[in-house]
């Protein structure tokens, strides 16, 4: 059974909306300041990574915790799919199963999947690259779409056909640097490339 894994946000979601309330709220609260233009223009990274730029290094796994709560609050209503997304996973279904791994928290990141009526078979959250290139091989996936480089450092770790995405901060030529086999405007041009795929 062919078995393909999506990255979620800026992938087959655009979180950008959501992050940026939820970022703008807990900086109300906290009185702390983030540019929250800057962390919706750098998404892909665990949410630490990012908290880390914007709070002392005790305080961010608390306040990770505190964000993960404000967002699963307030942020769901503001995302949607992207163009494509339900289109690549109907078309991957056709052949098998469609797996979502993402370094958002997993629960957070099944909210959108239920909401938005998204046709993945699984969930896998709370992992990045090697942690993905991990479930890639645990569940015998044969690619990986990703808008991000460490998305194609993920699929090149787990010896998998590494499909970029041009809809997150990375650009055609970073993704191509970054090894991925081919680059997709959007989800939209998935379908046909997967057609010409004996997976």
């Amino acid at each position: 059974m062919t078995t393909i894994g999506f990255d979620l946000d800026m992938t087959l979601i655009d979180s950008r909306p959501g992050i940026r309330a939820a970022m703008q709220h807990l900086a109300d609260e906290t009185g702390a300041t983030i540019d929250t233009e800057l962390v919706v223009s750098r998404l892909g990274p665990p949410l630490e990574h990012e908290l880390a730029h914007w709070f002392p290094e005790g305080e961010v796994a608390r306040t990770a915790d505190r964000y993960r709560e404000i967002y699963a609050a307030i942020a769901p209503p503001l995302i949607e799919v992207l163009p494509g997304a339900h289109a690549a996973l109907e078309a991957v279904a056709k052949r098998g199963r469609s797996i979502v791994i993402t370094a958002k928290y997993g629960p957070n990141a099944r909210l959108h999947v239920d909401r938005l009526g998204l046709p993945a078979d699984a969930v896998f959250g709370d992992v990045w690259r090697d942690g993905k290139a991990t479930v890639l091989r645990e569940q015998g996936a044969l690619a990986y779409v990703g808008d991000h480089v460490h998305d194609m450092d993920a699929a090149r770790l787990a010896d998998v056909v590494g499909v970029g995405v041009v809809t997150g901060p990375c650009s055609a030529d970073e993704l191509h640097d970054a090894e991925a086999s081919v680059v997709l405007a959007s989800l939209e041009d998935f379908p046909e490339w997967l057609a010409t795929q004996a997976m």
